[in-house]
């Protein structure tokens, strides 16, 4: 069945923002007396933290007491603080162009809240290209990457079967998530995962510019 919509994934993919969000978490646990590294958190950026907070601080909860007001700290600081200062991957605005330009129906597949992603869209230069889009935010399903709630929303949202979507990414998580939905992944190594990490896509290009590059050739050519 021929590929009719693309799933997009923000942080990461169309927007340099990993970083900023380990660093978030950082002093997000800080200001509630947690020390945690950036280098411990840095690898799990990709999932909601509802995946994240007991992987660091099993003890804790994103749902209620300290790990609740950390999670809402953190998005304090996205949008307040690292937002103002975060770059767009190469081509984000480009390659989005493109893709409406082919026809394909775009859902944005996200787990930041809508606040959130509202600043995140305006980083990566698209938010305009993606105003009258369907997307999913973190309200949207109980769990977040890796577990597929999200991009099975997201293909509910844009009216697409698993076999109708290619999702575009940058993490592991976001392989995992669309492989339990059933759907194929185009990974981006500009969120800082190596090739290996992100094996199990269907392609990995350096960042949005580089498949523009290669887009012939690429799973999204429409053959």
């Amino acid at each position: 069945m021929a590929i009719q919509g693309v799933l997009l994934d923000i942080d990461g993919t169309l927007v340099l923002s990993n970083d900023a969000h380990a660093q978030a978490w950082v002093e997000a646990f800080a200001k509630y007396g947690y020390e945690i590294k950036f280098e411990d958190v840095r690898p799990l950026i990709g999932m909601g933290g509802d995946q994240l907070i007991p992987r660091i601080l099993p003890e804790l909860s994103r749902k209620e007491g300290v790990g609740k007001k950390a999670a809402d700290r953190r998005k304090e600081l996205i949008i307040e603080k690292f937002s103002q200062t975060l770059a767009p991957a190469p081509g984000s605005r480009e390659l989005v162009q493109r893709l409406k330009q082919e026809g394909f129906k775009l859902v944005v597949a996200s787990s930041a809240s809508s606040e959130e992603l509202s600043s995140l869209l305006k980083a990566a230069g698209v938010e305009d290209l993606l105003s009258e889009e369907p997307k999913t935010t973190s309200s949207d399903a109980e769990a977040t990457k890796p577990e597929p709630d999200l991009v099975q929303v997201a293909l509910s949202k844009g009216q697409l079967q698993p076999e109708q979507a290619i999702m575009l990414g940058d993490t592991p998580y976001d392989i995992q998530a669309a492989s339990k939905a059933g759907v194929g992944v185009i990974a981006f190594r500009c969120g800082d995962f190596d090739d290996l990490q992100l094996a199990d896509a269907l392609a990995i290009y350096d960042d949005p510019a580089d498949l523009l590059k290669h887009y012939d050739l690429s799973p999204l050519a429409k053959h």
